[in-house]
């Protein structure tokens, strides 16, 4: 999916969703603790907006903000034309949310989660059993509508989840880390019905930690970390952020002490990491450089067992914005700008 030019970024320009100044701080015994820390931003009718970062970054929080499950401690947002604190069950009319824990009745069958949850909605009864069925198609679950949830598999059932959120033909969808747990498989299905929906013109805004979903997914993403906003653009533009381009990784055997320095004598390349049996090294344009990345290889005498050339990722974005990766720390015996990271 290709995202749409800086500054216009969904298929419309309307706000649809403008946060100004959002922080949530809470309050223990002994301590507080800020998980969303002044954030401004607006996403826009008609885009998959992702919201991007670790656990503890301040994704669900903002999420529950917006869905009016929780106050602000300061700061505002509006959903539409709703004021989030003032005009909360306007916001719930125009929204459907799926969380990230299951809240399915898994005694139930397919269809009577549907319709219990429609009849909650107060869809008419007129229409709710062709919704239902219409949902069900959707999910690709016609032939398992009458069978208990508790016979599906998680993709089965997140799949489920979803359409139920989009029972009401909400304006705006909230998908909590909507694959997480899932097998790749199950997860490509969620993918390919989040891209249904929001070819209905559902604008969707997307919680994960997942960079891959984001980057196959999102209009524009925004990454967060403790709290704050770091950075917003689309995919696309994220990545041509990090200066140093293609990013190379050699396979090798055993390490020489003198080839990370010797790599970044070559004036060549922007970094040089050496992780597990890998060597990582980043490059402004990688197929040029290789040939005397390869001769250095051979001075060590150290042979290579694989050699790939790849663009950056959003995962390789956020490292470039915070040092660190989504689940550690910044890597060991890594050397950027000649100089060894701690």
């Amino acid at each position: 999916m290709s995202g749409p030019a800086p500054g216009s970024p969904g298929p419309s320009s309307d706000r649809i969703i403008r946060i100004q100044h959002l922080t949530k701080v809470f309050r223990e015994k002994k301590r507080s603790v800020t998980a969303v820390d002044d954030v401004s931003l607006d996403v826009f009718h008609g885009e998959i907006f992702g919201l991007l970062g670790p656990n503890g970054a301040g994704k669900s929080t903002i999420i529950r903000i917006l869905t009016t499950l929780m106050q602000p401690t300061s700061g505002t947002a509006w959903v539409d034309r709703y004021q989030v604190t003032r005009n909360d069950e306007e916001i719930r009319g125009i929204i459907g949310v799926c969380p990230q824990n299951s809240t399915l009745d898994v005694e139930l069958t397919a269809y009577d989660n549907l319709e219990f949850y429609g009849k909650l909605l107060n869809v008419e009864e007129r229409i709710l059993h062709d919704r239902v069925m219409q949902l069900l198609e959707m999910a690709d679950l016609t032939d398992r509508a009458h069978m208990p949830v508790r016979t599906f598999s998680g993709g089965m059932r997140r799949k489920l989840e979803i359409v139920r959120a989009f029972l009401h033909r909400p304006l705006i969808l909230f998908l909590d880390e909507p694959t997480i747990g899932l097998d790749p498989d199950s997860r490509w299905e969620v993918w390919q019905q989040i891209e249904k929906l929001n070819s209905e013109k559902t604008t969707i805004i997307l919680t994960t930690h997942y960079m891959e979903e984001a980057e196959k997914l999102c209009h524009r993403v925004a990454f967060m970390d403790r709290g704050r906003l770091i950075a917003l653009d689309t995919p696309e533009n994220h990545k041509r952020a990090i200066p140093a381009g293609d990013l190379i990784e050699i396979g090798i055997e055993t390490m020489h002490e003198g080839l990370l320095p010797a790599i970044m004598a070559t004036g060549l390349v922007k970094s040089v990491e050496a992780k597990d049996n890998r060597v990582i090294i980043s490059a402004l344009n990688g197929s040029r450089v290789l040939p005397s990345l390869i001769a250095v290889f051979e001075k060590f005498s150290m042979p290579m067992t694989s050699i790939s050339i790849r663009s950056p990722t959003l995962e390789d974005v956020f490292i470039h914005l915070t040092g660190r990766k989504l689940d550690a720390g910044s890597g060991k015996n890594s050397t950027a700008g000649g100089r060894q990271k701690p």
